[in-house]
């Protein structure tokens, strides 16, 4: 039940993988009718110390869901005595998204890195779906950006290569918008 105010958000979200890591990227923009002001960690938002999550949709519902998951990701680290991969960050983001999908508006992208699988991407949308992506992007700024991102990412780019093309591509969304 949220209403078309809340959820068109203008927000843009960019994840990259590269060899070493995964790039995050967001635009610092909410906005709740027309009053616009937040900080962009309020889009990208730590859920270890090695994984992130970029949300988009309702920040109540993405908020709730986050700490939902961090809260299994600590209890995993203590069973387990390491820290938990990225796919089962992702994995617990899907089940929520899945399980409440009639009551959360949620669209969420998990990145991370861990020792196996190195840097990761995976894209939530809402309904609870789960995708590994070497790049994904999300919100709503993200409907211009298809075209320029297939154009400029290739597998295999740098941290700073990539960085410059997540910058890059949420400053076109803004100024798009």
């Amino acid at each position: 039940g949220q209403d078309a105010t809340e959820l068109s958000t203008g927000t843009t979200l960019v994840a990259m993988e590269y060899k070493d890591g995964v790039v995050l990227a967001a635009d610092t923009r909410t906005s709740t009718g027309t009053f616009v002001a937040v900080r962009v960690t309020d889009k990208l938002t730590p859920v270890t110390s090695h994984i992130m999550v970029c949300r988009s949709g309702s920040a109540a519902d993405t908020q709730a869901m986050t700490d939902a998951v961090r809260n299994q990701l600590e209890w995993y680290e203590i069973e387990f005595g390491k820290p938990p991969p990225v796919h089962t960050a992702a994995h617990l983001f899907k089940n929520i998204g899945y399980d409440y999908r009639d009551q959360f508006t949620a669209g969420l992208i998990c990145g991370g890195w861990d020792k196996d699988k190195g840097g990761q991407v995976y894209s939530i949308p809402i309904g609870g779906a789960l995708m590994r992506q070497s790049v994904s992007i999300g919100g709503s700024g993200s409907t211009f950006l298809y075209g320029y991102i297939d154009a400029h990412y290739k597998k295999g780019m740098g941290k700073e290569e990539c960085m410059e093309l997540a910058k890059n591509a949420v400053t076109l969304a803004i100024n798009r918008e």
